[in-house]
This record gives structure tokens, sequence and C-alpha cells, in this order.
């Protein structure tokens, strides 16, 4: 079996994080599919820039898990924290109806999958703490 490899980018601003509604009706992470030859991380900063329209600087990891998109279609998830370089102002791709920053308070509300509601969590972990807990 050969995985496809999803790379999400994490980007929480001012208390709300960047999602994207797919043509399912959900809300997404921006990002996509790791290409031949490149680097995951490259591949974050790819995809943000093609979708959002953002430039953004990919840190740590925070998640790596599969993920069943629809049924008989499981996808491995690589989710990165990420910081905006310069403007905030997003320009929706044709990859999704629309972007949104979302409150991390209203996220319960929102048809959002769950490996993306862990991810959005494990960013809001300091490093800190996420070290303590992986020893």
């Amino acid at each position: 079996m050969r995985w496809v490899v999803s790379v999400k980018g994490v980007l929480v601003v001012e208390g709300s994080v960047l999602l994207g509604l797919n043509d399912r009706g959900e809300w997404e992470l921006p990002g996509g599919q790791l290409e031949e030859g490149e680097q995951p991380r490259q591949t974050v900063v790819r995809e943000l820039a093609e979708e959002t329209s953002l430039v953004v600087d990919a840190g740590r990891i925070l998640l790596a898990d599969t993920f069943d998109v629809v049924p008989g279609r499981t996808v491995l998830v690589v989710a990165y924290e990420c910081t905006a370089v310069g403007s905030l102002d997003v320009r929706a791709s044709a990859e999704h109806e629309a972007l949104r920053w979302t409150p991390l308070g209203e996220l319960d509300a929102i048809a959002l999958p769950g490996i993306y509601r862990r991810a959005v969590a494990a960013a809001l972990v300091d490093d800190a703490e996420a070290l303590r807990d992986a020893r």
C-alpha cells in the first residue's frame, strides 16, 4: 500500500485558527499533498501560499496520524505549527469554498474532523510542556 501524505498547517493568531471549507462541507486545516521529491516542511509552506496567499514559516510537528477522509480513502496527516510572515490577509483558492479565522471557542460548533481538532489543541500546548510530557 502506498500512502498519500497530507501536510497541514496550524496557524493560530490572536485566539483564532485559520480554516478552509472543503467540498464535503467540512472545515479543515489548510495544506495538501506531499509531492515527489518534496520535504513535508516545504509542502506546508507551498500549500499555504497556494491556498491562502499567506507566507508562513513551519515550526514544530504537532501531529502525525492516519485519517479516513472518506470510506476507503485513508491518508497520513502531518500537521505543523505555522507562523505568518507579513500580511494576514487571506484569499481562498479554488481548493476551498471559503477561508475563515475561527475563534478557538467556536470550534465545537462547526464540522471540523477530530484529527484537526487534535492538531489545533497541540498547537496550544507550549514547547516546554510538550517536551515534559514526551519524557
